[in-house]
């Protein structure tokens, strides 16, 4: 039996400017993998994560993050912000011919009211004319509130394609 077991899976075709996926962090699951793809937008954005509490709630502050921008065709890029408004996942081309990213991120502890929710994250996008590039990412939601899910948004542009997996870890003792 694997240790992952499939919680959700959310996809939308129409055009949107956020994905909400909800009711998929319990107590049954401290460890939670996340992965991202089918992803067509209509800007060049970068994907962000919000966590959504148990009373629906988006949480738009309080997020500590750092990432790495690493791209086959210029010099690498570090970023870093304490209180921001959401989670850095990675980013997208808008012209690529057909989706073109792929996220995979673990979210650690999201349903404890006793302790931060963490995250790391990596992705990769091609970037239509100039190459490939990557994104190795961290994040904290500095509150103890028990989350429930999970927002997807962007920086800019909307999403036109988009599918969601949400997976539970199982840590066997």
């Amino acid at each position: 039996m694997s240790n992952l077991r499939l919680i959700n899976e959310t996809s939308t075709t129409g055009t949107v400017s956020t994905l909400n996926v909800t009711d998929v962090f319990t107590a049954d699951f401290d460890i939670y993998k996340i992965v991202i793809n089918d992803l067509d937008v209509t800007a060049n954005p970068y994907i962000y994560l919000r966590f959504i509490n148990t009373s629906g709630s988006v949480i738009s502050s309080g997020y500590d993050i750092a990432w790495l921008n690493m791209y086959s065709f210029t010099t690498f890029t570090e970023s870093k912000a304490t209180n921001f408004d959401k989670i850095g996942l990675g980013w997208a081309n808008s012209n690529a011919s057909d989706a073109n990213i792929g996220i995979v991120a673990y979210v650690f502890n999201p349903f404890s009211s006793s302790s931060y929710s963490f995250t790391i994250n990596q992705s990769s996008a091609h970037s239509l004319g100039t190459g490939m590039g990557s994104l190795k990412g961290i994040g904290v939601l500095k509150k103890t509130a028990s989350m429930g899910g999970f927002q997807c948004l962007l920086n800019t542009g909307s999403i036109e394609q988009l599918t969601v997996k949400t997976y539970g870890l199982r840590v066997d003792s």
